[in-house]
């Protein structure tokens, strides 16, 4: 298949090849760590290395099993992958190859087309196992979004597909969460322009100063110098009837019923809140974010980080500097996860757990010591065979589910006692926060110039007569 696209399109494959779609290995340029989903540990299925035969149903190449895979081969490049226009089926298991027996090949590459929500979203909405898990403000619901739901994707309206805003580039798709562009203090993006900035940020459209009409705009543009647009026009995220995992417990993974097998629980909405292969959930829908400043830097803990067990690790942060020109106030959903640590080398685990059949992976045995053991051995991390649960945290940011403007957040949501940005440092609020000795001083001086035109108008008041007489 890939070799009759290729006849044509000469550059695509070593174009693919040299994006993180392909290689899912990145440098931190900000750690210096190596990241990308490759490596990356996360509170969701925790590792991808000894799980690629899982894990890679979302890779965009065929056959890659384990580390042997070869990155070289352009015939391994998976055009339909992005590029199907239905009807062509990538399941967990079998590392990047297409099922047959949902899938009709000779069809699928008759009807190729351009990239859509529906290819992004067979990989992205889907992202940490199952509809809507990991990001929280992508999910199914987005295939065919309402406009309440996003102004930019609404289906009956602009309908923008994830290109619109993620332009590609040699196959190369702008936008990431390992290098964020929180700040674009820019003018939009000239049609046509090669300007080396990210596509995909608001700014990239609408510019830095976006409210051009009303008679707050002013005083609302004034707020992009701190907030990311985003704070205000994403007011809840998982608002398309589909729950994001807000917390994931695998300490209880691995209880069976009373006959030996393994069962699920849901809740009265339905949903799976335990599952013996996964352990414990708590989902959440319509989740208001927490905010934090972000300059765009991220770090993250890796398997070679020492952590404290005695607190939950944060497996990512973000930092900016509360006030700075180059942070702004940023929504995230903030997961909580509990995982595997070795209690002898203090370091996060990378267990096995997907791989179908395999009689060391979690999922098939419910086997802890036997998962650890496998999937250090495989990834080529050290393990004392001695481990617990640690409590964990991962950073999200929310840039999706854009509302329109009319339900964007008004003022009283953040300028309140109790407002959105209580918890969140350097942020001086008008009618939240006060200065005791200047209110007093404040007061007291209004009291003196109430009282002294109360004075005035008594003593006009007590002469009236004596003008008239005059």
């Amino acid at each position: 298949m890939t070799q009759a696209c290729l006849s044509c399109h000469t550059e695509a494959a070593q174009q693919v090849m040299g994006t993180r779609h392909w290689t899912w290995d990145y440098e931190n340029p900000h750690g210096g760590e190596r990241l990308g989903k490759r490596t990356m540990l996360n509170t969701f299925c925790i590792a991808d290395q000894s799980n690629e035969g899982f894990c890679q149903s979302c890779h965009v190449g065929y056959g890659w099993e384990d580390d042997t895979f070869d990155f070289t081969a352009e015939t391994r490049v998976d055009c339909l992958a992005c590029h199907n226009t239905g009807d062509y089926v990538k399941k967990g298991g079998w590392a990047g190859w297409p099922n047959e027996a949902l899938t009709d090949l000779s069809r699928a590459a008759q009807n190729v087309g351009a990239s859509s929500r529906e290819t992004c979203g067979s990989c992205h909405f889907y992202g940490g196992g199952g509809d809507g898990v990991k990001h929280g403000d992508l999910d199914s619901s987005l295939f065919h979004p309402h406009r309440e739901l996003d102004v930019h994707m609404d289906a009956a309206g602009l309908n923008f597909s994830c290109s619109t805003c993620h332009q590609t580039e040699g196959h190369d798709v702008p936008g990431s969460r390992i290098q964020g562009t929180a700040v674009d203090a820019h003018p939009a993006i000239t049609r046509g322009s090669q300007e080396a900035r990210n596509p995909a940020t608001c700014q990239a459209c609408h510019g830095s100063q976006p409210h051009e009409s009303g008679t707050h705009a002013q005083r609302l543009n004034e707020h992009t110098r701190s907030l990311a647009c985003q704070t205000c026009h994403i007011p809840e995220f998982a608002r398309g009837g589909v729950p994001t995992k807000m917390e994931w417990d695998w300490s209880t993974a691995g209880r069976l019923d009373e006959e030996g097998n393994p069962f699920q629980i849901k809740n009265e909405d339905g949903y799976v809140i335990y599952d013996s292969k996964k352990g414990d959930f708590v989902p959440g829908e319509n989740v208001v974010p927490e905010y934090l400043w972000w300059d765009g830097s991220t770090t993250f803990v890796t398997g070679e980080t020492v952590i404290d067990p005695g607190e939950r690790v944060e497996v990512n942060a973000y930092h900016g500097t509360p006030g700075a020109d180059d942070a702004r106030i940023w929504p995230v959903k903030r997961a909580l996860g509990k995982q595997p640590y070795d209690t002898v080398h203090m370091t996060l685990l990378k267990p096995q757990v997907a791989i179908p059949g395999n009689e060391t992976a979690f999922w098939y045995n419910y086997d802890w010591d036997k998962a650890l053991a496998a999937g250090t051995e495989l990834s080529g991390q050290p393990f004392s065979g001695e481990f617990d649960f640690v409590e964990t945290s991962m950073l999200w940011p929310i840039t999706h589910m854009v509302a329109p403007g009319e339900m964007a957040l008004d003022c009283a949501s953040c300028h309140a006692d109790d407002g959105r940005l209580a918890g969140v440092e350097g942020v001086w609020m008008p009618g939240r926060d006060r200065h005791q000795l200047l209110d007093r001083f404040g007061f007291g001086l209004a009291g003196l110039v109430l009282l002294g035109a109360l004075g005035h108008g008594a003593m006009r008041f007590a002469t009236r007569n004596r003008s008239k007489g005059h």
